[in-house]
């Protein structure tokens, strides 16, 4: 991604993105939080430090993102302090040393390189790759199929009749 965020990043692309890495933003432009803020929020940091006010449970996509950049910048977490066109290729753990080696590619120079840390969070994206279910006839629709990872925006389905099918979170979406 070119900004930190993760998925809370929105982007149009979905797939693969220009270096030929999956895509694993869920976002979409609209979107609103399937959680209540009051789960959401880090009690160090709430929702009321962040805007001064009182905010509504359920806070669209850009009001999560803003809270969040707001808790880096209260850790003293910079923009520089985060790799962004990066992708993490292998993590291994020495025993003898008590450390992690990281292994990243930079995608804007095509060049591998490794890091050793003390402790390493994997955020493995396990809601990333959709699943799409099949049955009889969808070989034969001639419309399109699209699985709500992939949703970006509801404008282009303006004026059109839709049949939503769906389960779990991508089903609320």
């Amino acid at each position: 991604q070119d900004a930190p965020g993760g998925l809370w990043n929105l982007t149009w692309r979905t797939g693969l993105d220009e270096y030929g890495e999956t895509v694993h933003c869920s976002m979409y432009r609209d979107l609103f939080s399937n959680g209540p803020k009051e789960a959401l929020e880090f009690p160090e940091y709430t929702f009321m430090d962040h805007f001064g006010k009182e905010i509504p449970s359920r806070p669209p996509r850009p009001v999560l993102y803003d809270y969040l950049k707001g808790y880096w910048r209260f850790l003293g977490i910079e923009e520089k302090d985060v790799l962004v066109k990066h992708s993490v290729k292998e993590v291994s753990y020495d025993d003898a040393r008590k450390t992690f080696s990281v292994t990243v590619k930079n995608l804007v120079k095509n060049e591998e390189y490794s890091q050793e840390f003390d402790k390493v969070l994997v955020a493995a994206g396990h809601f990333s790759t959709p699943h799409v279910p099949t049955f009889p006839g969808i070989e034969t629709f001639d419309g399109r199929v699209l699985h709500a990872h992939d949703f970006r925006n509801a404008r282009e389905f303006t004026g059109k009749n839709c049949l939503l099918i769906g389960a779990s979170y991508s089903a609320e979406d």
